[in-house]
């Protein structure tokens, strides 16, 4: 009797903290629609719960998160949980006719999905659309409990999410664009966290302030939730340690200036150690290409207890538009934590190597008379993606034959000057189709994506579903096979979920096809998007049920 106490008192002391660990964390998102009203002018909203930005969605590593949406507009909804992993739960991860058909009017669907192994700041947003202008919000993962951050503990941390504001219905701005065939109007400000802060000619509008006390310090889990441009972020006076970016912790650095593309996340700490005041936060346009943007700085306020609202803001002046140094500078500078308790497993062995081109393309199009009968267009090495009607992961896991094809080219079709512009009376039209790449579980990948040059060199910010990743390098021209890879840093490059293209540049980056499924891979500009900058990845199973994609849930709305 008593060996068996003994024995049902080590067992509970083995199994209790991990059942105390981890919990399932249930949220309901209502996507309904709500009037509002910035740039003194009001239009309605898709929103999530009534909210802009959407509720943040807390949870900790090892937590199962189970969210109910209901859809209650008259657009079809999906939402993507950008940067959580989904092992083996591709049915959770969102964008709609990849993983999933999407939510219709007056119907739900529950994500599920484990955290496993990840900690940090993502986001969630609609994957469907031009809806995540409105819909999106923070996804912070706290780390175990009793689990420290490697770095000094903040008196508060802050989440602070940058997106950009139309007047006008973003659904009605893209549609007229591609009836035109030509780009879309650009926005008509900058949100930090919903507010544009001061803007001419509107001087009803207010700003987003954050209170700080002297001397303590605070985490900024800063987010880029804008649809279609990178930004800069700073704060007059005060320097900012960057430690996160993408939920991957990094070596400490201090910057006065961040550039955070669309899809990034990035942990700033800030320490209140200047004179009390107030002091101007900015989020403005980072374009090094000639390309038209929003030009207009959001402004918010760090505002020290204890001083008078009525007293002088301290002013910063934003970089300028093509401030391409700072960029790199800052890009430069990101470098992976590789502690013993996180080190950086870079692939050194190499299964897959591939070359993707990035770029822009013009194909034909009668009814476009705005565009002379022709429209930009999107690709990767030239081939400019064809949503289905039925999502990739539901044809894949049931055999249904006819949705996709798995010729997706891993290297250019045809070899030129990249970076430079097509030869002479080489052709500016892509090809098109739904295909995919196809990898082996657990296959190796080193993939270098190009910027090209053929209608205008441009930053592309490229996010991989379903996997982190290593930056392993970067350069400006075209990729050099021969001598750029002795360059490469194998030992403490970043790890990402979106990476950053240079205008008229590369990145490498490599990865472990660790996780089966079907896995979207696209520009996170959404306009790019929209003209078909996007591929997908499909990821074979395994060897047995810990290796292989779990069956879909009940509830998977159908197309």
């Amino acid at each position: 009797m008593v060996s068996s106490i003994r024995f049902l008192v080590l067992f509970l002391a083995c199994i209790l903290p991990a059942l105390v660990e981890s919990r399932i964390r249930h949220y309901k998102f209502n996507v309904v629609l709500r009037n509002s009203t910035k740039l003194c002018s009001s239009k309605p909203i898709v929103t999530v719960n009534g909210q802009f930005p959407g509720p943040t969605l807390y949870a900790r590593e090892d937590d199962t998160v189970l969210v109910k949406v209901t859809n209650h507009v008259k657009y079809n909804v999906s939402i993507h949980w950008h940067g959580i992993r989904q092992l083996r739960t591709g049915w959770a991860d969102g964008p709609a006719y990849i993983t999933q058909c999407p939510i219709p009017t007056g119907q739900s669907y529950v994500y599920n999905f484990t955290i496993t192994g990840q900690r940090g700041t993502l986001l969630w947003h609609a994957h469907i659309l031009w809806l995540r202008a409105t819909v999106h919000g923070a996804l912070i993962v706290l780390p175990k409990r009793g689990v420290p951050y490697p770095f000094p503990a903040p008196h508060k941390e802050v989440p602070v999410v940058l997106a950009e504001w139309w007047k006008s219905n973003t659904e009605a701005v893209i549609n007229q664009a591609l009836k035109s065939g030509l780009a879309p109007n650009v926005s008509d400000a900058h949100t930090i966290n919903g507010h544009p802060g001061l803007v001419p000619n509107c001087s009803s509008q207010g700003g987003f302030t954050l209170p700080v006390e002297n001397g303590k310090t605070y985490l900024l889990r800063i987010i880029n939730a804008a649809l279609n441009e990178e930004l800069f972020f700073k704060i007059a006076g005060h320097n900012l340690t960057i430690v996160e970016v993408d939920a991957t912790y990094v070596k400490p650095f201090k910057t006065d200036t961040i550039v955070i593309a669309p899809g990034q996340t990035t942990n700033a700490l800030v320490t209140a150690n200047q004179n009390s005041g107030k002091y101007m936060v900015a989020a403005s346009p980072f374009m090094d290409s000639p390309i038209a943007v929003d030009n207009l700085t959001a402004t918010a306020t760090l505002h020290y207890t204890g001083t008078l609202a009525s007293t002088p803001t301290t002013l910063t002046s934003a970089p300028p538009q093509n401030a391409t140094q700072v960029a790199n500078s800052f890009i430069n500078s990101l470098k992976a934590l590789n502690s013993k308790k996180f080190p950086a497993k870079v692939p050194l062995k190499i299964d897959h190597n591939l070359l993707f081109t990035v770029g822009l393309g013009i194909n034909s199009c009668p009814s476009c008379k705005a565009a002379n009968g022709s429209r930009v267009v999107a690709s990767v090495n030239n081939v400019t993606f064809v949503m289905p009607t039925t999502a990739l992961l539901q044809a894949h896991f049931f055999n249904k034959s006819g949705v996709f094809t798995t010729d997706f080219p891993g290297n250019p079709p045809t070899a030129f000057n990249f970076s430079g512009g097509l030869p002479a009376n080489a052709s500016l039209a892509t090809t098109s189709g739904t295909k995919l790449y196809r990898l082996a579980y657990n296959s190796t990948v080193q993939l270098v994506l190009q910027d090209t040059g053929t209608v205008a060199p441009e930053n592309h910010p490229i996010h991989l579903h379903g996997f982190n990743f290593f930056s392993v390098g970067r350069g400006i021209g075209n990729y050099n096979p021969k001598t750029d890879p002795k360059k490469f840093n194998l030992v403490d490059p970043v790890e990402r979920n979106t990476a950053n293209v240079p205008t008229g540049g590369w990145v490498a980056i490599r990865f472990i096809a660790d996780n089966p499924g079907v896995w979207f891979m696209h520009c996170h500009l959404e306009v790019h998007t929209t003209w078909g900058l996007k591929m997908a990845f499909l990821v074979d199973n395994g060897k047995g049920p810990n290796q292989s994609l779990l069956p879909p849930p009940k509830d998977l709305p159908k197309c």
